[in-house]
């Protein structure tokens, strides 16, 4: 596939590694990358991807399922790689474009590509992040749902609802109907109101 005209990921191997050896700064890096929340990819400043850690892999996976989602998230990573490199290459180093591609419900993901200069060996790249969206909210509610001790079941609506899930949504993934969703949320408000006056 080619993500631009200058950027190719056809030869790209995505393979999880099964052992990493600690021989060097490089691959300290790379088991930095690896550990990030976020997806990363980087390219050379010629379109060559040197580099994807594991997270991105795993979208890559997640998405090559259906291969329109595919398309459209790659796509999205081609234009704005593809703007970057277009924009006056000399000036301003620290500018980020960024977009948001929505695949579906649960498949939201915030891509950014800025350059990220290794002047010591006077090499530039492209660095591209990309965020899912619903992991980071699923994230934040998970963390919200400890803080107000919701039970199992709360926890699960919760992420849902917290994702722009609708009641009828939670109920047909949960398999629960919509005034049960909306009796276990009157719940969740209830402690949250508590929580927050405690």
């Amino acid at each position: 596939m080619v993500i631009a005209n200058n950027i190719r990921v056809q030869n790209i191997t995505l393979s999880q590694r099964d052992y990493i050896n600690i021989n060097s700064p490089k691959d300290l890096w790379e088991i930095i990358l690896d550990g990030l929340e976020d997806s990363i990819l980087i390219f050379t400043q010629y379109g060559e991807l040197i580099h994807a850690n594991s997270n991105a892999r795993n979208i890559y996976y997640a998405v090559n399922s259906n291969s329109q989602n595919t398309q459209i998230l790659f796509t999205s990573i081609k234009n704005l790689c593809q703007s970057l490199i277009e924009y006056d290459f000399d000036s301003e180093d620290n500018l980020i474009v960024s977009d948001e591609v929505v695949l579906n419900n649960l498949e939201v993901f915030r891509v950014r590509v800025r350059w990220l200069n290794v002047a010591r060996y006077n090499l530039r790249y492209l660095l591209v992040t990309i965020e899912n969206r619903y992991a980071s909210v699923k994230n934040a509610a998970i963390t919200e749902a400890k803080k107000y001790h919701l039970t199992q079941r709360e926890a699960e609506i919760w992420c849902l609802y917290r994702a722009k899930s609708t009641y009828k949504q939670i109920a047909k993934q949960l398999y629960i109907s919509v005034n049960t969703v909306k009796k276990h949320m009157k719940n969740i408000h209830a402690k949250r109101q508590a929580w927050e006056t405690h």
